[in-house]
């Protein structure tokens, strides 16, 4: 996944945080949008990466080619202004037939009544990853082409030095190894800092990167079990010692508490030892590096690795006047052939076996393999719930309140009462 995928990490709160505002203030339902005379909109963000879009444009080009009886039309919009578009058309109820969304936000728009089940493809999506189809209530509303996964970065050349061993996706790291890998590349001078968790991110980064972490000492953002509280999960003993941990990370000089700007070139020019970043950084680390670079599995921190799941995806707007209009593109475009060629161009792993092949690196045994192993083993979704854009800005401020020295525990039971409040007020969204 290229830079701009990483931003969208950023973008995606916003727009998740005003979507919430606007459809939780509507109706469900609406007048029929999105379709006039066989013509489908498509709404994208994706106007600021010409290759993704044109990927895209490719499956458009190639669906209305195929058939006479529809025709499908793209509006991209730059990333920045793809938020106000998208919620003041969901406002007005004019959304346009398909749509793109980040995967973790799809249940809000379900219980806002603003997506249709994609009915139908069952079958196409058999194969996808788990983690690029989005699914709620028990039905499957939307379907992303690739995911991506984050990873450990370092060289074998700086573990060798400190001698430490390379840890494999069945053997991660435990936490007393990853603390004391941390110690070593302290104390070696080396480096400004042992490890770089890219905390200069902001938005989505910070639940999408750090819930799973969180995770895997045991905590978690709500408990799924209903998802009607965060008590328990958010505030556990688990959950306050990751927050400890994450913290005395910083206190103890292991990371910053805002990282550079730019961390994934701070690694590269040796600022840092470790780098927790996506598989996006792959192709220009090994360009630097060669064979030295390694790209690790996350840490298993008690409660085994994780690392977060879902990128953006696809669905059909419930307003959209041609249904089977819109089905029939989404059939269309679950080709793996369509999916190789979004993934290819977004730098992303991608959702079938079969697209796998046809992108270089992520056929079996090549060097990109390892991060669709990564996604089918350690992946996460984030909790699937229409509170979840209040549960990521809640947790966001937690964790960076936390970073920047507030008490982890009554941190911790603040988020808590703020998330149970907002669950509760909104009938746990039934």
């Amino acid at each position: 996944m290229r830079r701009n995928t990483r931003r969208a990490l950023v973008a995606s709160a916003m727009v998740a945080a005003a979507a919430m505002v606007a459809l939780t203030g509507c109706a469900k339902g609406g007048a029929a949008a999105g379709s006039s005379n066989g013509e489908l909109t498509m709404w994208t963000h994706n106007a600021g990466n010409k290759a993704e879009l044109g990927a895209v444009q490719k499956i458009v080009d190639d669906f209305n080619k195929s058939q006479s009886k529809y025709r499908v039309k793209v509006q991209a919009f730059p990333q920045d202004s793809y938020n106000q578009s998208v919620t003041a058309a969901a406002a007005s109820k004019k959304l346009p037939c398909i749509l793109d969304i980040d995967a973790p936000n799809v249940p809000n728009w379900v219980w806002a009544g603003y997506l249709s089940p994609l009915t139908g493809l069952e079958s196409q999506l058999d194969g996808f990853l788990p983690s690029t189809v989005g699914k709620y209530d028990g039905k499957t509303y939307s379907y992303g082409f690739y995911d991506v996964a984050l990873n450990l970065i370092t060289k074998k050349s700086t573990l060798d030095a400190v001698g430490v061993r390379v840890p494999t996706v069945d053997e991660p790291w435990t936490k007393a190894e990853f603390d004391d890998l941390l110690t070593k590349l302290k104390a070696s001078g080396k480096f400004r800092y042992a490890a770089d968790f890219m905390t200069s991110s902001t938005g989505e980064w910070w639940p999408y990167a750090y819930s799973p972490l969180l995770q895997s000492f045991g905590g978690d953002l709500i408990d799924r079990d209903g998802y009607k509280t965060a008590d328990g999960a958010l505030n556990s003993a688990d959950a306050v010692a990751w927050a400890k941990w994450f913290r005395g990370l910083v206190a103890d000089g292991s990371i910053a508490a805002k990282s550079g700007t730019d961390p994934a070139a701070d690694f590269a020019n040796g600022k840092t030892g470790i780098l927790y970043d996506g598989s996006w950084a792959a192709d220009s680390l090994r360009q630097k590096f060669g064979d030295d670079v390694l790209f690790l599995p996350p840490v298993d921190f008690g409660k085994g690795p994780k690392i977060g799941g879902g990128s953006w995806q696809w669905g059909v707007s419930k307003t959209c006047s041609d249904q089977a209009g819109a089905l029939a593109y989404m059939k269309f475009a679950t080709a793996d052939k369509y999916v190789a060629g979004v993934a290819k161009a977004a730098g992303t792993i991608p959702a079938t076996e079969g697209a796998a092949a046809l992108v270089p690196g992520y056929g079996e045994g090549e060097d990109n393999a390892i991060f669709r192993e990564y996604s089918q083993k350690f992946a996460e979704v984030r909790p699937v719930t229409p509170g979840y854009p209040f549960i990521a800005t809640t947790f966001t401020k937690a964790a960076q309140d936390i970073v920047n020295g507030a008490d982890p525990k009554s941190t911790l039971d603040q988020a808590v009462k703020d998330i149970d409040a907002n669950q509760k007020s909104n009938n746990y969204f039934k």
